[in-house]
């Protein structure tokens, strides 16, 4: 089975991020960018698919100059192959402009290669936007099947089974490919790559296409007009009552004066 994962390049999520006083953006200054989490588990999956059925894994980013490393780095840890969209153009895409993109570059690939993708995941979600959309957006670019927060996937008689994450444990849904999967974190983490794979990684050659090659670039129909700060939150109230009936008394007392109760 040919699978390719979609993956996109994001600031670092466990570094605080605060914003810029100037701009009213976020500073991104020193924050290092790195494969979207959810982009990860989905890559673990499907190198894990690999070994276990055979096939092949490639993983695609549209993005700007920076990104090649997140590729390289997603070879290092079982991608076979490695595809590259990079243009100034795609620095601000929205959910349906990259859906557009990524698209036209599956088909593109897919001609140069003379093969099929049978699986295209994407991770349920980016750590920066969180919309979700990109992946059923994506589905319905290429007119596939899709599912949405798999946590496992398996081959069964002439399609695939997915076990789809909901609140309450997981819905078991049959699908036939190709298809488009969006994948949640399974029950175990990404691997570490070897020094050897990392060795091998850096060494690899990527095929990097750019917009004018892949399709036209639209106008996005959905840009961010602001961002705001989380409110601060305000100190407490320490109640310094000793006994345990006047300390309730008094917090009681004090949730009525604060609209609480």
């Amino acid at each position: 089975m040919n699978i390719l994962l979609c993956v996109k390049q994001v600031p670092d999520d466990s570094v605080e991020i605060h914003l810029d006083n100037k701009t009213e953006k976020p500073n991104l200054n020193g924050v290092t960018k790195v494969a979207n989490a959810f982009d990860t588990y989905a890559l673990e999956l499907a190198v894990r698919f690999m070994e276990a059925h055979g096939g092949n894994v490639s993983v695609l980013n549209v993005g700007v100059e920076d990104s090649l490393n997140t590729l390289k780095n997603c070879l290092a840890v079982g991608a076979k192959e490695a595809f590259f969209v990079k243009d100034d153009l795609y620095a601000d895409l929205d959910a349906l402009g990259a859906a557009e993109v990524l698209a036209d570059a599956i088909h593109k690939i897919e001609k140069d290669k003379d093969k099929k993708f049978d699986l295209i995941l994407c991770g349920k979600e980016s750590t920066d936007e969180i919309t979700g959309q990109v992946g059923p957006m994506l589905a319905e670019k290429l007119g596939t099947g899709f599912t949405s927060s798999a946590v496992e996937i398996n081959l069964k008689d002439n399609g695939m089974e997915v076990h789809q994450e909901t609140d309450e444990g997981y819905n078991v849904v049959s699908i036939a490919y190709p298809a488009v999967v969006t994948v949640s974190k399974p029950d175990y983490d990404p691997r570490y790559p070897t020094i050897k794979t990392k060795m091998a990684s850096r060494k690899a050659v990527i095929p990097t296409y750019s917009a004018a090659e892949i399709g036209e670039v639209k106008q996005a129909k959905v840009r961010c007009t602001e961002y705001v700060a989380p409110p601060k939150k305000e100190a407490g109230i320490k109640i310094k009552e000793k006994d345990a009936a006047l300390a309730v008394s008094a917090a009681m007392e004090q949730m009525k004066k604060d609209k609480a109760i």
